[in-house]
């Protein structure tokens, strides 16, 4: 078999699972990494300038998301920062034992609230969605309860690409009393996020964020805490992230981090999300209309600006990404944390999309929006596919 083709950035449609590398961040690695060895705890010149970068990553982080310095924890991605923020609120409130997300969520997400559930004996509650893999906030009000420690709805889903009005779940939540946390790895790296100050408004107590969903490398990560939120530790040891976090941080990525961020703010994310449904809804439109059995899935208006999804009926979803990657085209069945796994995907089964119609998912997702040559490419790769598909069906 021959190798496929280079992907080129115009190609490259799965920044949902790592958008590609900014300039800015890839040069404020290479400086780090070409600088000084030094850890950030010693006490010479080396490591004070370390520190020193360290400090001011995180400063330039919280201004991005109107948090204070104090507020960020540095983590080694959102897997890690989600395990901490629902195993580490919820180990430190006594208020009682009771959790509340969806089945939608990041599998780092649903396995932390299993573990506490199997190992400590919480109580899970799993939101009903609804076809397009929206919350209810009146549901989530109805499951409430005076022990609710805990509730954890991501602010976009990573598969489906619904953005959930997580204003009013946060209001509902924390007029019961219980704390909240939303993962917005995907939401905070494409829409104008706020965790103080702005969307998705006030309530929030912890929210997870990961550098390469920015534009920076793999291997760093950020909790956003509220200032005065207690939190059980996960990592015990030197006490790094003011006892939150123990382990000697990754300078670079974090410097890579806080760059990825700093350009995206400069540039102006507002103007870059409706560049990006301009192209999103474009690439929709053409593969409803022109791919027999392509169904979209996830809200048709509340969705991630740079995220178009579907099934594809009739024709299994890894096909569709071998055909696509052959023509030169980088993109996921589904969530990247579920890739190689031939069960069907739990968010979409959760959204009422039989077993079978959810095997054949496919996701597209660009951090650059894609011209009319590009959505034409997509669309020739994909309709070549369904046609051999059919071709072989026919010969059974």
């Amino acid at each position: 078999m021959s190798a496929a083709p280079p992907v080129d950035r115009a190609r490259y449609l799965d920044a949902s699972a790592t958008a590609p590398l900014r300039q800015q961040a890839r040069d404020a690695m290479l400086a780090v990494l070409d600088g000084d060895p030094a850890n950030p705890s010693s006490v010479h010149g080396p490591g004070h300038r370390a520190k020193a970068a360290v400090d001011t990553a995180r400063a330039d982080i919280a201004r991005a998301f109107g948090a204070s310095p104090a507020e960020v924890v540095f983590t080694s991605g959102g897997t890690e920062a989600n395990n901490l923020a629902i195993l580490g609120l919820a180990l430190a409130n006594p208020r009682g034992r009771h959790l509340v997300t969806a089945p939608i969520e990041h599998p780092s997400v649903l396995e932390s609230c299993r573990y506490l559930e199997r190992v400590f004996g919480f109580e899970l509650t799993l939101l009903a969605v609804d076809e397009h893999g929206r919350v209810d906030p009146a549901d989530l009000a109805a499951e409430l309860r005076d022990d609710t420690t805990l509730v954890s709805v991501g602010l976009a889903n990573a598969e489906v690409g619904t953005v959930q009005a997580l204003a009013e779940i946060a209001g509902a939540a924390r007029a019961r009393g219980a704390l909240v946390h939303t993962d917005a790895v995907q939401a905070a790296a494409s829409l104008p996020v706020r965790f103080v100050g702005g969307w998705p408004g006030p309530g929030i107590d912890a929210m997870t964020l990961a550098s390469h969903k920015f534009g920076g490398r793999q291997g760093a990560g950020a909790l956003l805490l509220r200032r005065g939120v207690e939190i059980e530790p996960l990592l015990h040891g030197g006490g790094q992230e003011r006892g939150r976090r123990s382990g000697t941080e990754n300078v670079a990525a974090i410097v890579g981090f806080a760059a990825a961020v700093r350009a995206q703010a400069e540039e102006g994310i507002g103007s870059r999300a409706l560049a990006l449904m301009e192209s999103r809804d474009a690439l929709i439109e053409r593969v409803l209309s022109g791919v027999a059995g392509a169904r979209l899935t996830g809200d048709p208006r509340e969705r991630l600006p740079g995220h178009a999804s579907f099934v594809i009926d009739g024709v299994s979803g890894e096909s569709l990404l071998v055909a696509l990657d052959a023509a030169g085209f980088a993109v996921s069945s589904g969530s990247a944390c579920a890739a190689g796994k031939d069960e069907p995907s739990p968010a979409l089964l959760a959204m009422g999309v039989p077993p079978d119609l959810a095997r054949t998912a496919i996701r597209l997702t660009f951090a650059e929006p894609l011209d009319e040559r590009g959505v034409d490419r997509v669309l020739a790769a994909l309709r070549a596919e369904v046609l051999r598909a059919a071709a072989l069906r026919s010969r059974r």
